[in-house]
């Protein structure tokens, strides 16, 4: 399939209308190829918001969906048929990707690699079914930087069929902001920083709010859902007043439970904990980020009520996923390097470009939206690939597979287990082995959630046929 054959697709699809366009490229066979019947869509609208995040007046040209001032915790279940549509009340255009669910790749809100972009004052229906439970998200996936640094993402939690009972369930959505003094929007990212870490924010939020205060039951057992929705900032999380196990990272269970000590979270990653409050009646719970020289409360976890007296071991397990099995003595190599580089400034595209390449995969720097390059490679589906990234820059990388998960084989830096997840924070100097099983067809990006990384150049993708 080439490009030009792509863009007629994309073009024709435009004509059909949304709905169309969703049918059109929804179909194939694999994985999520076939839907249910649509269930009565959720309306996402992309829009314009001034909000008061800092306590100094409103910070003017926000960005959300929906109706309120902050994104909407959208719920699925898992094997039974979800749509959104997406409206678009931006002046410029948008889309919306679905953060680590294996959607058919009409569904994935990469424009012209898997749907057309969605124009001011127009919509798209998307629908799917999705295979898997747990924590994910969704943003759009067009001029990045500034549609994400301004507010547009949300949280979408896909419930188990069998999943534990809990006490509560708290989503937090981690995030800072590019403002000034004044509570305004500065410049989203500076080129000295790009080239580096990525250019961080200077007002940070937990679910729009600096350092809330949230309640759940003395002595019960509490779902906390992480995610990491920052355009830079990779975080260092640490727990006081409570004890909590890992218990799922990015949507799927870990392989074994294990106590929160520190943990470093990547752009674009979710953690899932059990936590157990504290038996007392007022009694405070910390959660903090300790990377970096100053220590940040995230936010706080106040016991209500009287004691629920739960204990840990009384969580059953999360509902399986349908995670399709890695064949090591049948699976072929991929070798990828994470690499710097000093080519020219990519082409203008409509969907935003930075005006600088920094960065590449395998010394190829993504060209933007407008010309996109050949895929890093062909992977036949169903069968096996043992993906060897090394990253010999001096900065992390949370890399970032749409469309399809990979297991955790090893790392020259740190124990692993065989976690499985769609996201993986590459240390400075580290290399890792990834078992990936090409279960999913159509043309899926992989690319760094830095996102001044990604729109420099850290971006390529995968065919799968």
């Amino acid at each position: 399939m080439t490009i030009l054959s792509r863009r007629s697709l994309l073009k024709a699809s435009a004509l059909l209308g949304a709905s169309g366009a969703a049918g059109l490229l929804a179909g194939g066979s694999g994985l999520a190829g076939a839907l249910k019947p649509q269930a009565e869509p959720t309306v996402l609208k992309a829009r314009p918001l001034d909000f008061d995040l800092t306590g100094k007046g409103q910070t003017r040209g926000m960005m959300t969906y929906g109706e309120g001032p902050m994104p909407p915790v959208l719920r699925a279940r898992q094997g039974e048929a979800f749509a959104a549509r997406l409206l678009n009340g931006l002046d410029e255009p948008t889309t919306v990707h679905w953060h680590g669910v294996r959607v058919p790749n009409g569904m994935d809100g990469v424009p012209l690699l898997s749907q057309p972009y969605v124009y001011p004052g127009d919509h798209f229906d998307y629908a799917f079914t999705p295979p898997d439970a747990g924590t994910f998200w969704y943003h759009p996936h067009c001029n990045t930087l500034e549609q994400m640094g301004r507010g547009l993402a949300g949280m979408l939690v896909v419930e188990g069929k069998d999943d534990p009972s809990f006490d509560a369930d708290l989503p937090l959505l981690l995030r800072d902001w590019r403002l000034g003094g004044n509570g305004q929007f500065i410049e989203a990212f500076k080129a000295r920083d790009a080239a580096k870490s990525g250019t961080y924010g200077t007002f940070r939020t937990a679910n729009w709010r600096k350092e809330p205060e949230l309640s759940a039951p003395a002595g019960g057992l509490v779902r906390l859902r992480l995610l990491a929705a920052d355009v830079t900032r990779i975080y260092t999380l640490k727990l006081d007043g409570a004890t909590a196990q890992v218990i799922a990272l990015d949507g799927n269970p870990v392989p074994n439970r294990f106590p929160l000590d520190t943990l470093m979270l990547g752009p674009g990653q979710r953690l899932d904990l059990a936590l157990l409050m504290p038996e007392s009646e007022g009694a405070v719970v910390t959660l903090t980020d300790i990377r970096g020289s100053q220590p940040k409360v995230i936010a706080t976890l106040k016991a209500t009520g009287a004691s629920l007296k739960r204990a840990l071991p009384d969580l059953g397990v999360l509902t399986a996923n349908p995670v399709p099995d890695f064949d090591a003595g049948a699976a072929s190599n991929l070798d990828m390097q994470l690499s710097a580089t000093a080519e020219s400034a990519p082409k203008q595209s409509i969907c935003g470009t930075l005006g600088y390449t920094f960065w590449s995969i395998n010394n190829v720097a993504w060209s933007g939206d407008t010309d996109p390059t050949a895929p890093l490679a062909e992977l036949k589906q169903g069968r096996s690939y043992r993906v060897r990234i090394a990253n010999p820059t001096p900065h992390a990388h949370p890399i970032h597979l749409h469309g399809m998960n990979f297991v955790v084989l090893s790392s020259n830096m740190r124990p692993v287990q065989p976690f499985v997840t769609d996201t993986w924070l590459m240390l400075p100097d580290e290399k890792v082995e990834l078992g990936l099983v090409a279960d999913n067809p159509g043309d899926w990006v992989f690319h760094c959630h830095i996102i001044e990384h990604q729109k420099s150049g850290m971006t390529t993708y995968l065919r799968v046929v």
